[in-house]
């Protein structure tokens, strides 16, 4: 696989059945269908599984895109969630990851790729993908919450907010770490 192999669209209603696929059968995590950050976590917990399938497919339905689609060929092989940080509901509860400053964000909260194209450089493809996603929105920074492990290596699996290397890659910078394993990086998208 090449980069130019691998083409990103927004997630849109029409391709919920490749999200569904990528997902598996497990849903993601173990049921979480990338609804983690968008709820708290009694709720979550409550609707595990098929409520979270379903409640994803919801938000699919609506006009603003919950996030990008990497594609090779016709299968899709990653994810990336992204919506205005306020959306991410379980972000303002995190002690680490609550907001920063006053600033009106976008986030880029979790990634999900499939095993055959891990470590291929599709976090950074995405990550500028959700650059210019969030740019055509309107908005003016782009906010995320990798990992930054202090073993090494660290199974990918469990990086599914993306590591900072792969931020640093994209151009994010870090503005704020309240934990050792958790920056918070940013890009602004406006032109200066």
């Amino acid at each position: 696989m090449s980069e130019k192999d691998i083409i990103i669209h927004a997630a849109t209603a029409d391709r919920w059945p490749d999200f569904e696929d990528l997902m598996g059968k497990k849903g993601g995590c173990g049921g979480c269908w990338c609804m983690t950050w968008r709820l708290t976590n009694k709720s979550f917990d409550a609707q595990k599984g098929e409520g979270n399938r379903l409640a994803m497919k919801k938000i699919f339905e609506l006009d603003r895109s919950p996030g990008l689609l990497a594609y090779d060929g016709s299968q899709a092989v990653a994810w990336c969630s992204l919506a205005p940080r306020t959306d991410f509901m379980r972000l303002e509860a995190s002690r680490v990851l609550k907001q920063v400053d006053e600033k009106d964000v976008w986030s880029v909260s979790c990634f999900l790729i499939r095993k055959s194209h891990r470590k291929t450089g599709l976090t950074v493809a995405l990550l500028k993908a959700a650059c210019e996603f969030v740019r055509e929105q309107g908005g003016d920074v782009l906010e995320g919450y990798p990992i930054a492990p202090n073993k090494k290596p660290y199974p990918a699996v469990y990086a599914w907010t993306g590591s900072e290397a792969a931020f640093v890659k994209a151009g994010f910078t870090e503005v704020l770490r309240r934990s050792d394993t958790r920056p918070i990086m940013r890009k602004s998208l406006t032109a200066t």
